[in-house]
């Protein structure tokens, strides 16, 4: 296949299905996508050359152009404003993105958190360094960004809690307190009392174990 993704027919460079994939950078099945789905797409129409389906390069071009104009119209406008090391919260990171609700944020963002701190009251509130955020528009248009963007840049570094014995005691705590639907607030008074430890790293311990045992529910932001 990879031997036939292009050829001069006529004068005119021609592509193939695979020729047409990595001409866009787009996956194969993709490209299957887009011709089954012509006068959705507008995707160019094909045409026979010794047994083998072609596609004009040209047209390609023109339609990939076409296509990713108005891919980025689709997207909401992004807040550039603040500086890039502010730590903002679920509410703030939904309206840099455009969003009206943090129940919009994309997965990739809302399951990697920078931060993660745990109020008095119980609940988990998830931080990102704003650059965070902005790396996260950036790549829905390929824009090149200096900020990280969730889940592609290698191994998450481990919390500070990750080999802490005290750990394990915070999950147990956590999983009784959902197992008997006992209320998350007080969660960390209550691993303080048991482990005799100052409330602070008691919550920061609960914090860790919502980290670890991959509670997502957005209720908790």
């Amino acid at each position: 296949m990879g031997d036939m993704a292009r050829r001069v027919i006529g004068g005119r460079t021609a592509l193939d299905r695979a020729g047409v994939a990595a001409h866009t950078g787009a996956a194969y099945s993709t490209i299957n996508h887009w011709h089954s789905r012509r006068a959705r797409f507008g995707f160019p129409e094909g045409f026979q050359h010794d047994g083998q389906e072609w596609f004009w390069r040209d047209d390609i071009e023109a339609f990939h152009v076409a296509h990713l104009a108005a891919k980025r119209a689709e997207l909401t406008k992004v807040d550039r404003r603040g500086h890039s090391e502010d730590l903002i919260g679920s509410g703030a990171a939904a309206r840099v993105l455009g969003y009206t609700s943090y129940r919009n944020l994309p997965d990739t963002l809302y399951a990697h958190p920078d931060r993660v701190e745990v109020l008095p009251d119980g609940r988990m509130r998830r931080l990102w360094f704003r650059r965070t955020v902005w790396a996260v528009a950036d790549a829905r248009t390929g824009r090149q960004s200096t900020g990280r963007t969730p889940g592609t840049t290698g191994a998450r570094k481990p919390h500070p809690y990750a080999d802490d014995p005290r750990l394990r005691s915070a999950i147990a705590l956590l999983a009784e307190a959902d197992r008997t639907g006992r209320d998350r607030r007080g969660l960390g008074v209550a691993l303080a009392q048991q482990l005799g430890i100052a409330q602070r790293t008691a919550q920061r311990l609960i914090a860790a174990a919502y980290e670890t045992s991959g509670t997502s529910s957005r209720q908790m932001a």
